[in-house]
């Protein structure tokens, strides 16, 4: 018992309170699985009227017999009524689900009324035609239940309570106005039809917290894809939309692993010094309206930024997925991002000067932190080679420097390259090549 009563207790409890967002994508789900079940009446509809057309036409001596004179063409008649019916429904939700408006509740229960009476009326016609014995036990009753099912598709327990209700008050109804006159033991007789209408109405109420189960299976998945974008949009205005992507796919346990990636650091020159005569909200606004332009190329060409690092940002193509041709992807990028600068630097007060070194190599991709905060990132000699080349800028006056192993995976495609030779570099023991590109 004490199991029953927390059943029902969780079927009938509260409603948890919910943002009128959440409520809104839940009411459209709603609304698109009545019209699943708008749909399956439909199908069911055409089919019954298909097999009594057929058996109608290849076997006219059974239809005699079971409808004893009845034309079928009045069920089929009605038949056609209730689909015309359930189209108009199917018109009506599908305005509402493209106005985005839910449908008025008593619209709903009138709709149920309806469509649950047209088995009833069916029904009728069977007792007139086979008398209330032979009707009573034949398959129109059972139609109820096909009502009753598809009612769980509204994901309301009082829609469905109030479809087995409909189903059961009906038939109980038609039993006793067709019940014979002349009975010697009435008693019997009220006991076995109100028993069946309390089966089907308890159907209606089982089908109602089935209902109530995939309501909230629907809200959680909601709950789960919205909780997704909001940290999606949150973490993806820090760090790039992939990384959060992998984070969300394969959670905070990640396995490191090695990959051959293109390391790019691109940095502001000389920028903190000119920064120091303007207002904070004008630095901001400046470095804003670059790192969008910069941003949106190395999205254009399969890279992704990693994290920004104050007036300038670590690049990387290949990681976390896989890219083809890190290398030629990195060098492209940075060629239509310096460009890009100059373009914007024409007519400016504030002209913006940026640095780029890109190294190839070896670098170990993974979440690395503490037990509470990690973060997607690569280390590696590839990503601190990459940063001592772009501080070489500085020493050579140039705007983008790269290393041989890029140099070499570019083959012939760098003609404009020049060879600054061996260049010492700090916390290099020997000089490396650099090549700078125009």
């Amino acid at each position: 018992m004490a199991a029953i009563t927390k059943f029902w207790r969780d079927i009938l409890g509260p409603r948890e309170d919910v943002s009128k967002d959440f409520a809104h994508l839940l009411m459209r789900e709603v609304m698109r699985t009545e019209l699943v079940r708008v749909r399956a009446l439909i199908v069911v509809a055409l089919v019954i009227m298909l097999g009594i057309s057929l058996v109608h036409a290849l076997f006219p001596e059974v239809t005699q017999r079971v409808w004893k004179g009845i034309n079928p063409n009045l069920v089929q008649l009605v038949l056609a009524g209730f689909i015309a019916f359930e189209m108009f429904v199917h018109r009506t939700i599908s305005h509402h689900l493209k106005l985005d408006r839910d449908l008025p509740f008593y619209r709903r229960y009138v709709g149920v009324l309806i469509e649950t009476s047209v088995p009833t009326l069916l029904l009728s016609l069977q007792i007139e035609s086979m008398g209330p014995v032979r009707a009573l036990g034949f398959v129109m009753p059972l139609v109820y239940f096909i009502f009753i099912i598809l009612s769980t598709l509204r994901l309301d327990f009082w829609l469905s309570a109030f479809t087995g209700l409909v189903a059961a008050t009906e038939l109980f109804a038609m039993a006793m106005h067709y019940r014979p006159v002349v009975n010697p033991d009435p008693e019997p007789e009220l006991y076995y039809h109100l028993s069946r209408s309390f089966v089907v109405f308890s159907c209606g109420l089982l089908a109602g917290a089935v209902g109530v189960q995939l309501r909230r299976g629907f809200a959680a998945s909601i709950r789960a894809a919205t909780a997704r974008d909001r940290l999606t949009n949150l973490f993806g205005q820090h760090v790039s939309p992939q990384v959060v992507e992998r984070l969300l796919l394969e959670g905070a346990g990640t396995q490191s692993d090695i990959r051959q990636v293109a390391v790019m650091f691109v940095d502001f020159r000389s920028f903190t010094a000119s920064a120091r005569s303007r207002s904070p909200q004008d630095v901001v606004d400046r470095l804003d309206g670059a790192f969008a332009v910069l941003v949106e190329i190395l999205d254009r060409h399969g890279g992704i930024v990693n994290k920004f690092l104050g007036d300038g940002f670590l690049a990387l193509f290949g990681a976390p997925f896989e890219a083809e041709d890190p290398a030629h992807r990195a060098v492209g990028a940075a060629r239509e991002m310096l460009a890009a600068m100059a373009r914007i630097n024409e007519g400016s007060t504030w002209p913006l000067r940026i640095g780029i070194g890109i190294h190839f190599g070896e670098v170990v991709a993974g979440n690395i932190g503490s037990p509470r905060r990690k973060e997607y990132t690569v280390i590696g000699d590839t990503v601190n080679f990459a940063s001592r080349l772009e501080a070489l800028n500085k020493e050579f006056g140039s705007h983008l420097l790269i290393s041989s192993a890029v140099h070499e995976a570019l083959g012939e495609n760098v003609a404009d390259a020049v060879s600054l030779g061996d260049v010492p570099v700090r916390g290099y023991d020997h000089p490396v090549r650099v090549w700078q590109l125009g």
